[in-house]
């Protein structure tokens, strides 16, 4: 570890998140603030001792008026991460930073969404036409050919990985069902109780093939934050504090917003690699070093290469390592096991930060025995981030 790495420096002290639903009732600032005061009520800290802000470039909740409504005093800190999923583990990275470098004391980390009953992602209508700013043009060549949502992009990917290693529908399948499973015995889950089976799994209608409507995430309502400071501080502080190991975002050689088609190869996800290997030396750790991951599940397809990414699996193998069960419950690798983003809820990934958190803790409703390292990433198609949350050695 360089004197310049941010690992070990920083620690996540303090957890909030509301009710996911499918209709909240309230405003996105109400549910930031909601999750923020949870959050800084759990570390114990006073909320005008906060001094930063890091969410995502797609939230509508300003840094600033999270901090009047708190009585913050004096902010020195804030940021943002575009990217939509891309950005979930990028605030925390940045938080981190800030507390590494003494920028900030106390950074307050949150996404807030009504992802279901404001505004939906995943219908297709984005209004392109009439703003012609550069990723909106550039979707002008994509979609006279039918690439009109996240479900079309990601099958284009989907179909090719599937003729290269010989991956089947059935194969993401068994990563829905996993998830479903840890669903179903979490009682904050949107499915709490409502596991699948690999059949019905296939006979849920198409959405775009070879994507079937269980291997797409939920659209939800509702809000995570959290709170970090220097691991110093955290060592005095009435809870365990979970020490960030590793932090990192990447971007990779031609790399677009979910349709980077026009590489020599679209079975991999370049980007996401680049990312583990910063983890990796951050952390001085290695793939057999983690007990248990947070695997960003937007899309059941998307979930096989990043575990070859990491290291989980030899390139195209991922399919025999969900088929051996290894990412389910008794695994040798447990993934999502609040149930991810297809059983719990789509916070954009800040819920699968909050499971890693819980998961070191020890508190978490499907705790995963012995763990010491946790891995979560962000999602994928798109410039990525990724962590490795810890206890303190």
């Amino acid at each position: 570890m360089s004197e310049l790495s941010i690992s070990g420096r920083a620690a996540i002290v303090g957890l909030g998140a509301t009710e996911f639903s499918k209709n909240s009732g309230r405003t996105e600032v109400r549910l930031a603030m909601e999750a923020t005061l949870q959050a800084l009520n759990d570390a114990g800290i006073d909320p005008a001792e906060v001094d930063g802000f890091s969410s995502y470039s797609m939230d509508k909740v300003p840094e600033y008026e999270i901090a009047r409504l708190l009585g913050a005093k004096n902010v020195r800190f804030f940021s943002q991460v575009p990217h939509g999923g891309g950005a979930a583990c990028g605030p925390v990275l940045h938080a981190a930073m800030a507390v590494a470098t003494g920028i900030a004391r106390t950074v307050v980390v949150y996404r807030a969404m009504n992802e279901r009953s404001w505004y939906r992602f995943g219908n297709g209508n984005y209004g392109f036409g009439s703003s012609p700013l550069f990723e909106n043009v550039n979707y002008g060549w994509y979609m006279p050919y039918g690439f009109h949502t996240p479900a079309a992009w990601v099958g284009m990917f989907a179909r090719r990985y599937m003729h290269t290693y010989g991956a089947t529908s059935e194969d993401f399948g068994r990563v829905a069902v996993a998830a479903r499973d840890f669903a179903a015995t979490n009682p904050a889950a949107f499915f709490y109780q409502k596991p699948i089976t690999l059949a019905e799994h296939q006979a849920s209608r198409w959405i775009c093939e070879p994507l079937h409507l269980l291997d797409c995430c939920q659209e939800s309502d509702g809000a995570v934050a959290m709170v970090i400071t220097s691991v110093e501080r955290a060592r005095d502080m009435k809870i365990r504090p979970v020490i960030v190991k590793g932090a990192a975002q990447g971007s990779s050689d031609g790399q677009q917003i979910m349709t980077s088609y026009y590489r020599d190869d679209i079975t991999g996800l370049p980007e996401m690699g680049l990312v583990a290997r910063q983890l990796w030396q951050q952390s001085g750790l290695a793939p057999q070093d983690i007990q248990t991951a947070v695997i960003y599940d937007h899309f059941t397809p998307f979930v096989l290469p990043q575990l070859e990414e990491f290291g989980f699996a030899e390139r195209g193998a991922a399919k025999e390592f969900v088929r051996a069960g290894h990412h389910a419950r008794g695994g040798r690798l447990p993934i999502n096991t609040h149930g991810g983003q297809l059983g719990e809820a789509y916070i954009h990934g800040m819920n699968g930060i909050a499971e890693a958190v819980r998961q070191v803790r020890g508190t978490a409703v499907n705790q995963v025995g012995q763990v010491r390292n946790v891995l979560v990433t962000a999602g994928t198609g798109v410039p990525t981030s990724a962590l490795i949350l810890g206890q303190e050695k």
